[in-house]
């Protein structure tokens, strides 16, 4: 839909609104509707290490980037080292507990890898509520508490084109 500009499609939405009426996407067979939710920016793109602290010395001592203290976050199991580029980051991640999510990922992926992207989204109830309805599966009923101290929900990797992806209220 790149023809069609951004006012253009607000008007439809708008009209689906107002109107009641089943307005169609012209790419898709789902209704139009007004979103009560927005997408951002990447907030994070999350690499597995299976050696946290070699990881955060290459971007700290090789690289030159910011990169902060290793945090436990145990209700994700995991440890969290952030690497700051700019206006996004990179979250090294490493397993906490013997039921870490992460140490399933580096069973696989013995050097460690991309494990998921973290998008913000203004309103993570509303995007919850709205993707489920589109048929997106969410890996938790409710969101959790991130590393950022902000609510996060994951999205199932098959309904994302094999991603993880992380949304992260702003």
């Amino acid at each position: 839909m790149a023809f069609m500009s951004q006012p253009f499609l607000r008007q439809i939405r708008n009209l689906a609104r107002i109107t009641g009426s089943p307005c169609k996407a012209f790419h898709t067979n789902q209704k139009l509707t007004a979103a009560k939710w927005n997408i951002g920016k990447i907030n994070h793109v999350a690499m597995a290490t299976p050696d946290i602290d070699k990881a955060a010395s290459m971007f700290r001592d090789v690289l030159g980037a910011k990169v902060s203290e290793k945090h436990p976050q145990p209700d994700h199991g995991v440890y969290t080292v952030f690497v700051e580029l700019g206006e996004t980051k990179i979250e090294l991640l490493n397993p906490l507990g013997d039921k870490s999510p992460i140490q399933n990922f580096l069973d696989k992926n013995k050097s460690g890898g991309m494990h998921h992207i973290c998008i913000e989204v203004d309103n993570i109830n509303e995007a919850m509520k709205d993707l489920k309805s589109k048929g997106i599966r969410l890996l938790s009923e409710e969101s959790k508490i991130g590393a950022h101290g902000k609510p996060v929900v994951f999205l199932h990797p098959k309904d994302c084109n094999g991603v993880l992806v992380e949304l992260e209220q702003v």
